[in-house]
């Protein structure tokens, strides 16, 4: 259920925090990134079809805080890949209290890939479904469904959405 009584600060500081997650990828500051989710927060991301069919099946899976790290420290140590990054644009979030009284929010991204040799290419299109906690007054994913509008992605999603 949607309810209209989220003050124009807090929307604000959904905001900033769905911003400091772009920026965190964007900026290749990836260790940064497990530290916007709570400890037990839940990552997926997933094709919009799977989602709205409720199929579990996704493209990534991470269900706390360790899973997130050990998925940055793969991608530097393990994976073998095209050096690339990325560059987010976010739409505004809609915000409101869910039925649990947590935060949730809806934004739409686009993510561009731009690599090594300066190609660049859209990557993904879709957006971010989330619940949103408050820790000691800081902002935090308690769950992040990344939702894809494609069910088709590139073997190089090694990088968060």
């Amino acid at each position: 259920m949607v309810t209209t009584d989220v003050s124009p600060e807090v929307v604000q500081r959904v905001e900033m925090l769905q911003m400091e997650y772009a920026n965190c990828i964007d900026d290749e500051r990836y260790q940064d990134w497990p530290n916007l989710f709570v400890e037990q927060g839940f990552y997926q991301i997933i094709s919009r079809d799977n989602y709205r069919k409720k199929l579990p099946f996704g493209f990534l899976y991470c269900d706390n805080r360790r899973m997130l790290r050990d998925r940055i420290m793969s991608m530097k140590s393990a994976n073998i890949f095209e050096p690339h990054t990325y560059r987010h644009t976010l739409s505004r979030s809609l915000v409101w209290v869910d039925d649990d009284g947590d935060l949730a929010a809806k934004t739409s991204f686009t993510v561009v890939r731009i690599m090594h040799d300066g190609a660049h290419e859209l990557f993904s299109t879709g957006s971010y479904e989330d619940k949103i906690v408050s820790e000691s007054g800081k902002l935090l994913f308690k769950k992040r469904m990344v939702i894809t509008d494609s069910t088709r992605i590139d073997a190089l999603l090694v990088i968060p959405l």
